[in-house]
């Protein structure tokens, strides 16, 4: 059975405590796109982390974890993360962890490029994390890459190395005046990661068709949400990947497959990290926004960076259902609107004079206002909820007013951050 994870909206849904809740029922984990710019935060017995290249699965044993060939690895990043989880006794191996012989590494020049870009575009940047992920993915189309697997082949690496850095200094210091790459500073970093890593390069393809042909439960991770697709999200605010869950076979190694099961995550309320349209904003005061943002401590898990907020957008919502070909969903975070006298939904988008539940693209979502329907909140704690008859009527109601507007079962609702603070809905 294959299984996928993914984000309905801009990411930061709450996909990571999710795949932390199912994969005590699935063998094997496998983030198949990405890379560090990603921030899944994970509440367990064992204490809070936030894992950024890492698949969720890493907490429970005796499940198998997969980085697959779509990622890209910021090679230092990941080895710092894992250092973190050793120190809490979380057990990271070649036994347990298994990384893609053809993710494409993140070298220390792509998080260098990432940054001076930022920094010529200025009030026209694009919201980046600096973490190098646009271009380490712009070098694997122009194929000049380097790839996991030719860590295993130093010898042949270090030529073409050599040729890459050659061409990547035209750029950083002809267009950005910033110095060329030393590359014995960058071939030591090479050897040093490669020694580290070594153990865990493998052909992750074969390894989970076998699984699959075995009957393993595989489960798959997605980074981000489906407005931050890169050909189905709002460009050119989006990632430099495919987020969505028909991607997941692909980044993983097994293109062959289908999923069996699609489960989408998505907040009670709208939440975006970067620049770009987020029509939801519009319909909260700066004082509204405040208030929302403090109640769910918006601030990005990978950057610290505040996030914007805004009511639920059922708009952009049954877009993002639609792309990720949701079979059912999980509701996270409705305990942060515990303080709510009324609720805002962004229930339409008004484009041009006209009404529309269509989630425009391009020139024209800049134009859209939001269009606010109001629900009754419940004001008080449902944090100890555990099942569906312990919700107050009007956190009930919530959920099925959202379940009607994006035409998609809600299976999950999360009522805090805690493995055990989930209502599974009838």
């Amino acid at each position: 059975m294959l299984t996928a994870i993914t984000g309905i909206n801009w990411g930061d849904e709450g996909k990571g405590r999710m795949v932390d809740l199912l994969a005590g029922q699935n063998d094997i984990v496998v983030r198949y796109q990405g890379g560090n710019n990603a921030g899944h935060t994970i509440v367990n017995p064992q204490g809070k982390f936030v894992l950024n290249l890492l698949p969720s699965g890493i907490f429970h044993e005796g499940v198998v974890n997969v980085m697959g060939g779509g990622m890209v690895v910021d090679l230092q990043h990941l080895d710092g993360e894992i250092a973190k989880l050793r120190e809490k006794g979380v057990e990271v191996s070649p036994a347990r962890l298994k990384i893609s012989d053809r993710a494409t590494i993140c070298m220390p020049y792509h998080v260098q490029q990432d940054g001076l870009e930022e920094d010529r575009l200025g009030d026209a940047k694009f919201g980046s994390t600096r973490r190098g992920i646009a271009y380490v993915y712009g070098d694997k189309y122009m194929k000049k890459a380097v790839r996991m697997g030719d860590l295993l082949h130093l010898d042949s690496l270090k030529p073409r190395l050599s040729a890459i850095a050659q061409w990547k200094n035209l750029t950083l210091t002809k267009v950005y005046g910033a110095p060329p790459i030393d590359f014995d500073e960058l071939w030591c970093w090479v050897e040093k990661y490669a020694a580290v890593f070594a153990p865990y390069i493998c052909d992750t393809g074969e390894f989970l068709d076998e699984a699959d042909r075995a009957g393993k439960r595989i489960l798959f991770e997605a980074q981000l949400g489906a407005l931050r697709d890169v050909d189905f999200g709002i460009y050119p605010f989006t990632s430099s990947s495919n987020v969505i869950s028909a991607y997941a076979p692909i980044g993983a190694g097994i293109p062959g497959r289908k999923i069996g099961r699609s489960v989408g995550a998505m907040k009670a309320y709208s939440s975006c990290v970067g620049e770009g349209p987020f029509t939801a904003e519009k319909a909260m005061t700066e004082a509204e926004k405040h208030l929302l943002r403090e109640a769910g401590h918006e601030y990005g898990a990978a950057t610290g960076r505040p996030r914007r907020v805004g009511p639920f957008d059922l708009v952009a919502s049954r877009y993002g259902v639609r792309c990720q070909g949701a079979d059912e969903l999980a509701l996270t975070l409705l305990d942060v609107l515990d303080y709510m006298e009324e609720i805002p939904v962004v229930a339409r988008y008004r484009l041009d004079g006209e009404e529309t539940s269509r989630f425009p693209m391009g020139e024209a979502l800049n134009r859209a206002e939001p269009v606010v329907e109001t629900l009754p909140g419940w004001r008080c704690d449902i944090t100890g909820c555990r099942k569906p008859a312990d919700l107050p009527e009007n956190a009930l109601a919530y959920i099925r007013y959202i379940e009607a507007g994006v035409g998609c079962q809600i299976r999950y609702v999360s009522v805090g951050p805690g493995r055990e603070q989930i209502v599974i809905m009838d």
